[in-house]
């Protein structure tokens, strides 16, 4: 028989799985945190988790919100067992459970008001947030802030009941500004290269739409953090549901399951207070800028690497991927030739030791992690994860014919059929437009890297525009397997 989550459960729990070590009555909210999906829980709860254990910091707990629909769904799955997660932590040997607790309460997504005003209050020190790569509002071709975005226009034509998450945080250091109340430092735990710097241009460009005032206070006195988060977290399902309730008797609306490893890299730089993160593993360092882009080439642009092969291949799961030599051979060939070779140097870390570790994770059997899952969203994360690379690349003179392909498969991908002939779901928020636009580019290819708000100057350059129509014209006339064959054997991606 399970047991299902709640407070008042733990001590039976506790037989099976670890329990908070520290008493939850005795914590105080100081931290508001935006998306309280499965990556803020499995990262930014655990390592709060760990400290809270120490007796150290109480006053930092959690007060989870959202905007998005979904967010609401969440909410109201933790509300109902006490705000607590079961974290199972999976390697190939071994699973372990844990339930955490650093969340103690929860704002409505649709009670804006609510929200404002627990921005404003004092005790609130930290604002975090992890709303995915496509939430900041970034134009892909410039990089910079989209302040004609409908979303933001929206925000701007109604500063006193915003929409977005920015222009929640704006409204709430407006009120905070007014009252006389030092800003609350601004925490981005997303995968967006120097995402405090993101964050910051979002809130005070957002800002800058009504009040140039506020805007420049924000700019001049808020805190805005760059961080590097890493731990690899699939989705929740039914299948996790059912692993826990069978391995470990517990009941939880929405577990999560990730892999054993962790990584948090921040910028020291939290005038309002800060939990003492660093006693329990976090990585506290003047410039995070190495670090994030080494993770964000190396393992983010992996996963991009081998999510397309492996969709269009009918892959379903990561690790399945890591053990086909073609998708295998396909990442660890582009890693060492055209991708590492244009990270900077990391303090402290050798980048082949890092993409070996890199690959063991990959194919950790345990973490259930699917391809569909790393194809999601390719039209906002491919501007950040792959064609940075390709324009470094192209900036030194040097080769692009792997990139070339990882953007063929990706094109071939959103034409929306595998080589089986099956159908692809639709699996980005612009799927239409990719879709429309990938079956234009089978007879051009260079309808492809017409999208300037994707490719910008990369798709206009000679090298990769004849490296692209190689590549995409091999997948189609000879197949995912054989163009594959050929680059792994060290060839070029078209005949």
């Amino acid at each position: 028989m399970t047991i299902r989550l709640s407070a008042a459960a733990l001590d039976r729990i506790a037989r099976t799985a670890a329990v908070p070590a520290y008493d939850r009555a005795a914590m105080r909210a100081g931290i508001l945190h935006f998306g309280v999906g499965n990556f803020h829980r499995a990262h930014q709860a655990v390592y709060l988790d760990d400290l809270f254990a120490t007796g150290r910091d109480l006053d930092f707990g959690i007060v989870g919100t959202g905007v998005m629909p979904g967010d609401a769904a969440m909410i109201d799955t933790l509300a109902a067992q006490d705000f607590l997660t079961t974290v199972v932590e999976q390697e190939a040997d071994r699973s372990v459970a844990r339930v955490t607790g650093p969340m103690i309460g929860a704002i409505a997504p649709g009670d804006r008001a609510a929200i404002v005003a627990r921005l404003a209050d004092p005790a609130i020190r930290i604002v975090s947030m992890t709303i995915t790569e496509g939430g900041y509002y970034i134009d892909p071709a410039t990089g910079l802030f989209n302040a004609g975005h409908p979303d933001i226009v929206a925000d701007s034509l109604s500063p006193a009941g915003p929409r977005t998450v920015f222009g929640l945080i704006a409204a709430g250091l407006r009120r905070r500004r007014e009252a006389g109340i030092a800003p609350f430092t601004v925490m981005s735990c997303d995968n967006i290269p120097h995402n405090g710097v993101v964050a910051r241009n979002a809130v005070a460009g957002l800002a800058a739409l009504t009040d140039p005032g506020l805007a420049a206070w924000i700019r001049d006195t808020v805190a805005f953090p760059n961080g590097m988060v890493d731990r690899i977290t699939p989705a929740t399902g039914a299948r996790e549901r059912q692993m826990l309730a069978e391995d470990f008797g517990i009941e939880d609306g929405w577990p999560v399951f990730c892999e054993g490893f962790r990584q948090w890299v921040l910028e020291d730089h939290f005038p309002a207070g800060r939990p003492a993160l660093e006693t329990v593993g976090v990585q506290f360092v003047p410039d995070v800028s190495p670090y994030e882009l080494m993770k964000i080439r190396i393992l983010n642009g992996g996963h991009a690497t081998i999510a397309y092969p492996a969709g269009l291949l009918d892959i379903h799961f990561v690790h399945e991927a890591m053990a086909h030599p073609l998708v295998a051979g396909f990442l660890d060939r582009l890693e060492r030739e055209e991708i590492i070779p244009v990270v900077p140097p990391v303090p402290d870390t050798d980048l082949a030791a890092y993409f070996d570790l890199t690959k063991r994770r990959f194919a950790n059997p345990k973490i259930g992690d699917t391809i569909r899952r790393l194809c999601l969203d390719g039209s906002n994360r491919q501007p950040k994860f792959i064609i940075p690379t390709i324009a470094d690349r192209l900036a030194r003179g040097q080769a692009v014919d792997g990139l070339a392909l990882e953007s063929a498969l990706w094109c071939r991908y959103c034409f929306g059929t595998t080589e089986s002939g099956a159908a692809i779901a639709p699996n980005d928020p612009n799927w239409d437009r990719l879709t429309e636009t990938a079956r234009r580019a089978k007879d051009d290819p260079a309808q492809w890297l017409a999208m300037d708000d994707i490719y910008g100057e990369v798709g206009r350059a000679a090298p990769f525009r004849l490296a692209f129509a190689a590549a995409l014209r091999a997948l189609w006339s000879e197949g995912v397997a054989a163009t594959l064959s050929r680059y792994g054997a060290g060839g070029t991606a078209g005949p």
